[in-house]
C-alpha cells in the first residue's frame, strides 16, 4: 500500500496508507481529511478537491487534462503545482507523494 503524505489548511501533517487503485482525492477523503470537499465525487467537474503537489513528484504526474486546466483557472490559490486530486491516480511510482491540501476559494 503506497504511503500518501497530506498536509490540512492548518499546516498539520499526516502520512496515511492508500489502497492501491484509489486516487488522491479518494484517499484523503476515506482519511477523514474533511476539508477536502469534493463535491462532485471525482468527475472533473468541480474545483473543490484543489491540492498542491509537492515539485519533486510534479514530473511523475499524468499529464493536466484541458477540463482540470479549466477549471483549476477559476481558483485564486492556483500555482504551478496545482492539480485535482481526483484527477491523480496513487501508483507505485507515486509512494510517498506529498500533498497540500489547497486554500478554500
Amino acid at each position: 500500500m503506497p504511503k500518501l503524505i497530506v498536509t490540512n489548511r492548518e499546516g498539520e501533517t499526516s502520512d496515511i496508507e492508500v489502497e492501491d487503485g484509489l486516487t488522491v482525492m479518494e484517499a484523503i477523503r476515506d482519511n477523514g481529511f474533511d476539508e477536502l470537499l469534493a463535491l462532485c465525487g471525482g468527475c472533473c467537474s468541480c474545483a473543490t478537491c484543489h491540492i498542491h503537489i509537492d515539485p519533486e513528484f510534479t514530473a511523475k504526474l499524468p499529464e493536466m487534462s484541458e477540463d482540470e486546466d479549466d477549471l483549476l483557472e477559476s481558483s485564486e490559490h492556483r500555482n504551478e503545482t496545482s492539480r485535482l486530486s481526483c484527477q491523480v491516480p496513487l501508483t507505485a511510482e507515486l509512494e510517498g507523494l506529498k500533498v497540500t491540501i489547497a486554500a478554500e476559494d
